[in-house]
């Protein structure tokens, strides 16, 4: 069953059907320690910053990396007013970089998130990381790269963000929606396939939805309390 969620702007800690909002959604994935979670459709830059703000409010320190030019520090704002949380305070804990390019977006995550992680590490006090890639696949839509480039580029990203949930790293994936039909929509799917967890993201007339569309076998207990099913 799907579970509604309210959009950042009409926060989206609030319970919805089932009970299950997106604070629980990522309290649940915290407490399992989960990794390699995508969340694909509408409304992801939204989300993804929201989500940053929440990881920051617990303390976490999160690297993003924006690839679709879509993250809001707006967002993060205002959770902060309305957590009674000072801004300044969770900003600090976010570092951001962006890529347009595909090239921008591999160097940034086999060099840029390497220097960033190993940054966070050196501080003296005790780090808890996590990722957030915004729009991992779209600067691989661009069709001035060949192909054959295009997926090599994109299987060694992939193989990167492994090693880093290896080493005990979460990685969240947003996605914005890319056509089934369109020339690269191939990357999409395997994304999907390499990802643990998959939530699609839809708007419709009752407002925003968090539908699962793929959960770790061995997690289906806690999964079906998870999504309300």
């Amino acid at each position: 069953m799907d579970s509604k969620l309210r959009t950042p702007n009409s926060e989206l800690r609030t319970l919805v059907e089932k009970k299950i909002s997106l604070d629980e959604v990522l309290i649940k994935i915290q407490a399992h320690s989960l990794s390699k979670i995508l969340f694909w459709g509408e409304e992801v830059g939204e989300i993804s910053s929201y989500t940053a703000g929440w990881m920051a409010s617990q303390g976490i320190d999160v690297i993003v990396l924006d690839g679709a030019n879509r993250f809001n520090p707006y967002t993060i704002s205002s959770f902060a007013k309305k957590s009674l949380i000072s801004p300044e305070n969770l900003l600090k804990r976010i570092r951001i970089a962006r890529a347009f390019t595909c090239y921008q977006m591999v160097t940034l995550i086999e060099e840029k998130l390497i220097s960033l992680i190993r940054h966070e590490r050196g501080l003296t006090r005790p780090q808890k990381i996590w990722v957030i890639l915004l729009g991992p696949v779209t600067p691989f839509l661009d069709e001035d790269v060949p192909e054959r480039e295009i997926r090599s580029l994109f299987e060694r990203s992939l193989i990167r963000l492994e090693g880093m949930a290896v080493e005990g790293i979460p990685c969240f994936l947003f996605q914005p929606s890319i056509p089934s039909d369109a020339k690269r929509a191939s990357l999409t799917k395997r994304l999907f396939n390499f990802s643990n967890l998959v939530w699609r993201i839809h708007v419709d007339e009752q407002g925003t939805k968090m539908v699962p569309e793929k959960r770790l076998g061995h997690l289906d207990i806690g999964a079906q309390n998870l999504f309300g099913i």
